[in-house]
């Protein structure tokens, strides 16, 4: 027995008494005669409305014509109603809002009902939180597996759509739901997320973040290698193109794989704007990494090692900038650096409005008192403060993270060894990114390996004339996505 399975239950008896310890389990006996009828179910799970409006009623109508199980199949209002004997089935079910009915002269068996509260606890919009855009469905995932599958599928309206469902954890006994198109994407890429997903042994799984850690390529990476998103239409797109997709019940977040390097810095803006607005932001955003990346560590090189690069007009404000400031560049940008990410912390930890509030007034209260006091140059306060907005053009909030955490030791380079540094920081970097895999395919491809043919949608988004091929790393069954001539072709055709 693994270390993280719980102990196992032998008999319905043991099963019972184990149960009947919780505060939240109900067991309802009705005597009539020899003919004993025991309800037991989880209240805190089931729908008390059809207990005592459907089940209990149904029950003591028939309860002296009883004699086996096919007198309460044929007449009890539920659809989901089936006899079971393993205790081990049975406990499983009861877990997931399911009653169990005992009959006295049927020792041995017992019918389990499905009368689960499903709508209990979860919210009642899927408005996306974290993935807000201007243009395009609103329309997010939720915490429930099957509403978030209903939303998948009405996306997706085929019947080669595909949801394969598992369950991970000894102890919470999570669903995860494993998406995909049969006959498009490619049977590999599917049997390796399943079979990595069998290989988890975790006792409770709370969310899907945690499945991707685990089932990760490579975990000593500050990258995510897994899109992890909320947004319908962003794993509607990925799943069409031959991607794998993972639901887990109570995340409203959907991981898909494999994914690229370029995968995180795309939005599903870009495709509902014009092609060449959509490649300006797309491009924008790429950029805006970079200076987010670079912007704090090439002050410090420069000011530290290499005053020479200063163009003469630039050198005399910089130094008035500078001149009452005791401290080090380094020490500079290490104060404004940790105090944006504690102004970031709290804003989000605190109610929105609150958070908001302390965004706006405590950065600019901060900034203006640590200039005044000479702890730090109206400079640098300005490229610190770009620096952030930068950070906040990355559509997806992980590799966010990441580029936050990656400015800290280029910063730590910079100071040690200058340009020198920061170039020493962007090669290990570099080579860092080309030798990690998202499902066993190169993470930086288009780029590494090349790839021609995935080039029309990476750095750019091209016209949809020119990606009507799906993306050819992935091996799908099916390279064509669309035909973007037959529209044109049968407006010269009526004319």
């Amino acid at each position: 027995m693994a270390a993280s399975e719980p102990l196992t239950i032998e008999s319905l008896g043991e099963l019972m008494a184990l149960v009947g310890k919780s505060a939240d389990f109900t067991r309802i006996t009705l005597e009539a005669g020899a003919n004993r009828i025991t309800l037991s179910v989880y209240s805190s799970m089931a729908d008390n409305r059809q207990i005592y409006e459907h089940l209990m009623p149904g029950l003591q109508g028939m309860q002296e014509k009883i004699r086996d199980w096919s007198a309460l199949l044929g007449r009890l209002p539920f659809k989901d109603m089936s006899v079971e004997t393993e205790p081990k089935k049975i406990a499983a079910k009861l877990q997931r809002g399911f009653a169990v009915i005992e009959l006295a002269i049927l020792p041995a068996e017992t019918l389990l009902i499905d009368i689960s509260n499903e709508s209990l606890g979860h919210r009642s919009n899927n408005d996306t939180e974290n993935e807000f855009a201007v243009i395009g469905p609103k329309a997010g995932f939720v915490e429930n597996l099957e509403i978030n599958m209903h939303l998948l599928r009405q996306q997706i309206a085929v019947p080669q759509l595909i949801f394969e469902d598992m369950t991970l954890g000894s102890l919470s006994k999570t669903k995860i739901v494993v998406a995909y198109i049969e006959g498009l994407t490619n049977p590999e890429l599917v049997q390796k997320m399943k079979d990595r997903l069998r290989g988890i042994d975790f006792d409770v799984v709370y969310d899907s973040a945690m499945l991707e850690q685990v089932i990760a390529d490579e975990s000593n990476t500050p990258f995510p290698l897994f899109l992890t998103t909320e947004r319908i239409d962003r794993i509607s797109y990925v799943i069409s193109s031959g991607q794998v997709a993972v639901m887990c019940d109570g995340s409203p977040y959907v991981l898909s794989g494999p994914s690229t390097f370029m995968d995180f810095f795309i939005s599903p803006e870009d495709y509902y704007l014009p092609w060449i607005t959509g490649s300006f932001f797309r491009i924008i955003r790429i950029m805006s990494v970079f200076f987010s990346l670079f912007a704090s560590p090439l002050y410090i090189a420069v000011l530290t090692y290499h005053f020479e690069a200063i163009p003469t007009r630039l050198l005399h404000p910089i130094m008035l900038s500078g001149l009452h400031v005791p401290f080090s560049p380094v020490m500079e940008v290490l104060f404004l650096e940790t105090t944006i990410e504690l102004l970031r912390e709290a804003g989000a930890r605190l109610p929105a409005k609150i958070g908001q509030t302390l965004g706006i007034v405590g950065g600019i209260v901060i900034g203006e008192a640590s200039v005044q006091a000479a702890l730090t140059s109206n400079i640098l306060l300005i490229i610190v403060a770009l620096s952030a907005l930068a950070s906040f053009t990355t559509p997806i909030f992980k590799m966010a993270n990441t580029i936050r955490v990656l400015r800290f030791p280029l910063i730590l380079l910079s100071a040690l060894l200058g340009g020198f540094g920061i170039a020493v920081g962007f090669t290990l970097l570099l080579a860092h990114l080309l030798r990690l895999k998202s499902l066993d395919s190169p993470y930086m491809i288009p780029f590494y390996p090349f790839r021609r043919g995935n080039l029309a949608d990476s750095l750019i988004r091209s016209s949809y004339q020119h990606t009507t091929n799906r993306t050819l790393y992935l091996n799908p069954l099916r390279k064509k996505r669309y035909h973007p001539n037959m529209a044109k072709d049968d407006i010269d055709h009526e004319d």
